[in-house]
């Protein structure tokens, strides 16, 4: 999987981590990937529903050392 961009939401509570999300998406072409970073436990529930919503898909998600790693291929 190819990386195109990062996007450090750690720290940031709702609905923060999905506001800036979505203003990196804003920037990518489609079939890019966003890497976020996140430790709000909510964003497991949030990022789901939003990238449904708009179409995206998560391809991967993973969870080390208390930070919630998505990566979310644009649509």
């Amino acid at each position: 999987m190819n990386i195109t961009q990062t996007l450090d939401a750690k720290g940031l509570a709702c609905p923060m981590p999905i506001v800036k999300t979505k203003k990196a998406m804003d920037t990518l072409s489609t079939g890019d990937v966003l890497e976020v970073l996140a430790t709000d436990k909510g964003a497991l529930n949030d990022f789901k529903a939003w990238a449904t919503a708009g179409g995206h898909t998560i391809v991967d998600q993973k969870e080390e050392a208390g930070v919630l790693y998505f990566y979310i291929q644009k649509a």
